[in-house]
């Protein structure tokens, strides 16, 4: 009898699941549809080709493959939009960080729009690294990075933790790391607050803007067209 019980709740589960999926691919389609993508608001930062070319910022986008937390391809292809004064910032943080003999910025995620948000929420329902979808987060708003450093020859540095390690060691207040991983923690929240970025305690590669919050963002981009013929 109990054994019955545990497959009808599991049937239940699993149909739950299988609607909050459908939901939110519908959702996906309906705002990639219907963009809110005004082209004065936002800029879109280019992919990289070279490491050393000042003006273009490496992607790497583990959002876009399978190969993140919710073991699902979330974005059809890695695109990094945000509001028009955090990437101005971000694209003077990559320069002075080239300036210093690193190969700049490296970048996991930038806008994401809300239904996404909604998506992962529903993975990993907790405040400490995901915001709720009903609020929104500065992901959302378009005005928030996740981030790390290159060095000279395009390798990451050592900051402790993988990209989305939801960890005490991920913290900014763990210390019982390595003088090099925390030297290089310090060289990446010392220049995000000079161009204006602020970090929060629990992700050493999150950061987001100083300023005024806009709205949140529900539009989803087209892999096939370009940021001009997006609206």
């Amino acid at each position: 009898m109990m054994k019955r019980w545990q497959y009808a709740i599991g049937a239940i589960w699993l149909c739950l699941l299988l609607i909050i999926s459908t939901d939110n691919e519908n959702a996906i389609a309906k705002y990639r549809s219907q963009s809110q993508f005004n082209p004065l608001e936002w800029t879109e930062l280019p992919a990289a080709k070279k490491v050393d070319n000042s003006r273009s910022i490496d992607l790497n986008f583990t959002y876009a493959t399978t190969n993140n937390f919710v073991n699902t391809k979330l974005y059809s292809c890695p695109r990094c939009f945000l509001r028009t004064d955090v990437a101005t910032a971000i694209q003077a943080a990559h320069r002075q960080l080239q300036q210093q003999g690193y190969g700049g910025l490296r970048m996991f995620d930038c806008y994401r729009p809300q239904p996404i948000q909604q998506k992962m929420w529903a993975i990993k329902p907790d405040e400490r690294y995901v915001a709720n979808p009903k609020k929104g987060s500065d992901h959302n708003r378009g005005i928030a990075v996740d981030l790390t450093i290159l060095d000279n020859h395009g390798k990451p540095l050592d900051m402790g933790t993988a990209f989305d390690e939801f960890s005490p060691k991920s913290h900014h207040t763990y210390l019982e790391l390595s003088p090099e991983v925390l030297k290089n923690r310090s060289l990446l929240k010392t220049t995000m607050a000079s161009v204006g970025l602020r970090h929060i305690n629990t992700e050493w590669w999150h950061y987001a803007w100083k300023g005024n919050k806009p709205p949140v963002g529900k539009w989803v981009w087209d892999c096939n067209r370009s940021r001009e013929n997006m609206m």
